[in-house]
């Protein structure tokens, strides 16, 4: 019997400029950071997962290897990975801790595409999900977007079949937040679905006399998302108890702990969670006891689509036209406003020859040597669109 251990690791560095600046009301960002983790069994399977450095490049690929061999691999080594991906740990004092490097979820992803691989079985199957798609919504990260782009970008959308569309709100001046939100109901018509993400721009009673102005002013968000701060409980509670007709959506900075205290205090209508599979399957069973339904944020691409359908309160997923498709074989299919799962064994993704032979980065580049990622982008394959006047 061939030994389904994990024997080996693989680590390939990316670094790339984005084909738009995207960010919000507090993050500006230009370029990909990414590194490639690849766990590999004895019996040849390969699991693969992500780790993404939004801010900063990641050290030279020698160094990744070597933080990754002396925090990470003693622990998956000779390990099955459908052991580890159950394994309940108790963390205590210095061990209550992440790594160097954001090996976290990337190595979480990989074991569980690898144990699923090595069941033969589709990772939202062996997750427990009954369906095969997810509704999305189309998330610009558009803050930093011209409104010609903006538009452009929306429109082209819609005209691919997406009906819901998610913007970038806190901006100083709330006229412009006003004029976006008139803008892209222009663009994709009045019957769309809207949701708007202020990421923590505002404080509490200014985000309810903010969403009342919206809502004044013609605009009827299905969800504000993070409009406060994180860990202000006591402020989302406030804020959801005194909010009518738009729902908060809060979550998206917490960890499973902090999401724990967020369900039980009531202080939120939906939960926004993303990548770690193990964290997002047990806070999505607490959501489903207490009722209260979930949304899957950004996933690097878009592998949260498992955890999506696996969750019984998950109804919509977020697409954001990222340009690392490319990285890839085969990325997950969005079209007419669903992500549709693969029945490929594991999350069904695999590094591509050209992500291996031609995009691969293994030393840290200059921002001024950075480059492009292949053409078509995601943002070119939209449509062509006219805003309505």
């Amino acid at each position: 019997m061939v030994s389904t251990v994990i024997s080996d690791m693989r680590l390939t560095r990316f670094q790339f400029a984005r084909d738009r600046v995207i960010g919000d009301s507090q993050v500006r960002i230009s370029d990909l950071n990414a590194l490639a983790v690849e766990l590999i069994a004895a019996d040849g399977t390969i699991g693969l997962g992500f780790a993404q450095s939004l801010f900063a490049p990641f050290p030279d690929l020698s160094e990744c290897k070597r933080l990754f061999r002396a925090e990470i691999w003693p622990g998956l080594e000779g390990q099955h990975a459908l052991s580890l991906v159950h394994r309940i740990e108790r963390p205590r004092g210095g061990n209550q801790r992440g790594p160097s490097i954001g090996f976290a979820e990337a190595v979480q992803v990989a074991l569980w595409d690898l144990a699923a691989k090595q069941a033969g079985l589709p990772l939202w199957r062996m997750l427990g999900g009954q369906r095969q798609k997810v509704r999305v919504y189309a998330s610009g990260l558009d803050f930093h977007l011209s409104d010609k782009d903006f538009a452009d970008l929306f429109g082209g959308a819609a005209a691919q079949g997406f009906t819901a569309f998610k913007i970038k709100l806190g901006h100083p001046d709330f006229g412009r937040d006003l004029h976006r939100l008139d803008l892209l109901t222009q663009t994709v018509g009045r019957d769309a679905q809207i949701m708007v993400d202020a990421n923590e721009a505002w404080g509490p009673k200014e985000a309810a006399m903010k969403i009342e102005a919206m809502r004044a002013a013609g605009f009827h968000p299905f969800w504000v998302e993070d409009p406060i701060l994180r860990n202000d409980i006591d402020g989302l509670r406030l804020l959801r108890a005194s909010v009518s007709g738009t729902l908060i959506n809060s979550g998206e900075y917490l960890d499973l702990s902090g999401r724990r205290a967020l369900l039980q205090a009531g202080a939120t209508d939906m939960l926004n969670v993303h990548g770690r599979i193990t964290e997002v399957m047990q806070i999505g069973w607490l959501a489903a006891d207490m009722g209260v339904p979930v949304t899957l944020g950004n996933t690097f691409l878009e592998t949260g689509v498992h955890t999506a359908l696996a969750l019984p309160e998950v109804e919509w997923m977020e697409y954001s036209f990222q340009n690392y498709d490319h990285l890839v074989e085969e990325p997950v299919d969005i079209h007419d406003g669903y992500a549709h799962a693969s029945d490929r064994p594991g999350h069904g993704l695999s590094l591509s020859d050209a992500a291996r032979n031609l995009w691969a980065a293994p030393v840290r580049l200059d921002d001024g040597s950075l480059p492009s990622a292949p053409g078509p982008s995601q943002l070119s394959k939209l449509p062509k669109f006219r805003a309505r006047r």
